[in-house]
């Protein structure tokens, strides 16, 4: 990266939706676009569990009364510090509402400050970025086939249809302890970031993804992912935000 990339200013544009899929009967995902504070988030309540919708919805609410921090590290104490109230949040709801039954969701939240992106997320959903004409995975799944492909277990054919791929190992709601990961990195002139759920990734393939993501309207390639999955039979809700960096307007 060149001195002159570095210090360009840059302006992020988004475009976002959710679908309930094609063989789900309720939308269990969630998502929050804040371009004016720089922070985009993609919730999945966990499918097979008590109130996923709710899940997810509590997530991603924790977010809607944020306000933009003047300095990066506030930023990102801002953003854990929400997710650990969502998730003392989801406990409680537990507790009263469904007699202690696991209800919990999945995140993957991108936030932007300055020349800087930070990721943070805990299980399967994830986030992408499309920079010069390549698709890099930039979480981590927190799964059990995941770490089974750590380990070289298994192989990548063989985590397509594993009979547990549905297993998560880190969600909100799920426990006492939120473990949160996090990853940071220098942000460029036209790249694009893509924050999906499983819904989305399981349903078409990355080469497909680089396809929509080349479009240059946010809202077209959004609309193109979820029609994409959705004609592919889409077993899950599906979810995509898509955040792109372009030259800010002169003042």
């Amino acid at each position: 990266m060149n001195e002159i990339t570095i210090r360009r200013p840059l302006q992020w544009l988004s475009s976002s939706a959710t679908d309930m899929g094609t063989v789900r009967k309720m939308n269990e995902d969630a998502v929050l676009s804040r371009p004016e504070i720089g922070v985009w988030v993609v919730a999945d309540g966990m499918g097979g569990h008590e109130a996923g919708n709710i899940a997810s919805r509590i997530v991603v609410e924790a977010f809607t009364d944020m306000v933009k921090p003047a300095f990066l590290d506030d930023l990102v104490t801002s953003i854990e510090t929400k997710l650990h109230d969502a998730n003392s949040r989801l406990l409680e709801y537990s507790e009263i509402m469904l007699e202690g039954r696991v209800v919990g969701s999945t995140f993957v939240c991108l936030a932007i400050h300055g020349q800087i992106g930070v990721c943070l997320w805990a299980g399967d959903s994830r986030l992408y970025r499309y920079r010069n004409n390549q698709l890099t995975q930039l979480s981590r799944d927190h799964s059990y086939v995941a770490e089974l492909l750590e380990q070289g277990s298994i192989s990548p054919q063989e985590a397509l249809n594993h009979p547990e791929a549905n297993v998560i190992t880190r969600a909100i709601g799920t426990s006492q302890e939120l473990y949160i990961d996090l990853d940071v990195f220098s942000l460029q002139l036209g790249d694009i970031y893509l924050l999906c759920s499983d819904g989305l990734y399981n349903a078409i393939d990355l080469q497909n993804i680089i396809k929509q993501l080349s479009h240059p309207d946010l809202e077209s390639t959004v609309k193109g992912l979820i029609d994409d999955a959705l004609s592919r039979g889409a077993a899950d809700n599906v979810s995509a935000i898509v955040v792109k960096g372009v030259r800010a307007a002169a003042n």
